[in-house]
């Protein structure tokens, strides 16, 4: 496994491998890999000839009073994880070789970026589209891999590919979980004992809202309210950030779970902001 910090260098050597024949599948992180990131490695080796894992925290997805500079950061160990899962390359630049000090240019899907995460985080998804977008271009990846987990980023990321007609197919693999249900996060290094053992009850009220759609209640406003009623009772640390019944592609808010339906939701507890969703299906 090569290490590059230049994106130039990542550039000339992807160019180097399509020339070849060789065809790149991408796996973006902001690393501290738990088992979750080693999934999308697993997934990411499959699909192609060469895979290139980027680890990078970007400062553009951040907004202020965010937790950039504290966001856990274990480089060592995650070029282990990338090299033992068989990456290629990994591609470690400094903010610097990404973004000019003049950097003037975003890219931003909006109506997709307004509501969920992106109502308490403003500036978030321009700043994973724009770079996304980056390591796109520097990677030339024929195939980029993603978690369900960020239900709403592959979504954006989804609808950024076709409209700009980006030759990259989009690959998303089921959250990876604790036993207990915790989705797996580098934020949860974040949870104090209390709450580690209780952020397991964010999943539990997420599968009682499948439970009632599968037992025919279909009313979104019902099924919420249910869902908040058991996180009052066995969540008390949590704060709620939002907990939301979309449509899974265009996250237009539903009134029904007739049809296909996702409840995403994001929770604070202490200094972690945990997320996680669910399809509802009838």
């Amino acid at each position: 496994m090569q290490i590059l910090t230049n994106p130039q260098n990542l550039m000339e050597l992807c160019r180097q491998w399509h020339a070849a024949g060789d065809d790149i599948a991408l796996v973006p992180t902001m690393g501290y890999y738990h088992a979750g990131h080693e999934d999308l490695m697993r997934h990411a080796r499959t699909l192609a000839h060469r895979m290139v894992v980027s680890l990078f925290v970007n400062p553009a997805q951040f907004g202020p009073g965010e937790d950039l500079e504290a966001y856990p950061r274990d480089p060592e160990r995650d070029s282990a994880i990338a090299a033992s899962l068989g990456a290629d390359i990994l591609f470690m630049p400094e903010p610097g070789s990404m973004y000019a000090q003049d950097h003037a240019t975003w890219v931003e899907v909006p109506d997709l970026a307004k509501g969920l995460c992106g109502q308490s985080r403003p500036v978030h998804f321009r700043g994973v589209c724009t770079v996304v977008l980056k390591l796109f271009m520097l990677s030339q990846a024929n195939i980029a891999v993603f978690g369900q987990k960020d239900w709403q980023q592959q979504a954006i990321i989804r609808c950024m590919v076709r409209d700009l007609n980006l030759p990259v197919r989009i690959e998303t693999r089921p959250t990876v979980r604790e036993a207990d249900g915790l989705a797996l996060s580098s934020r949860n290094v974040y949870l104090t004992p209390e709450e580690r053992a209780q952020a397991p009850q964010i999943r539990q009220g997420l599968l009682r809202a499948q439970e009632l759609a599968q037992a025919g209640e279909h009313r979104a406003g019902v099924i919420r309210d249910s869902v908040l009623a058991w996180w009052a009772q066995h969540l008390p640390l949590g704060r709620l950030d939002y907990l939301s019944i979309v449509h899974p592609e265009t996250l237009a808010p539903l009134d029904t779970t007739d049809g296909s339906a996702l409840m995403a939701c994001a929770v604070r507890m202490g200094k972690a902001r945990l997320i996680d969703n669910i399809l509802l299906r009838p």
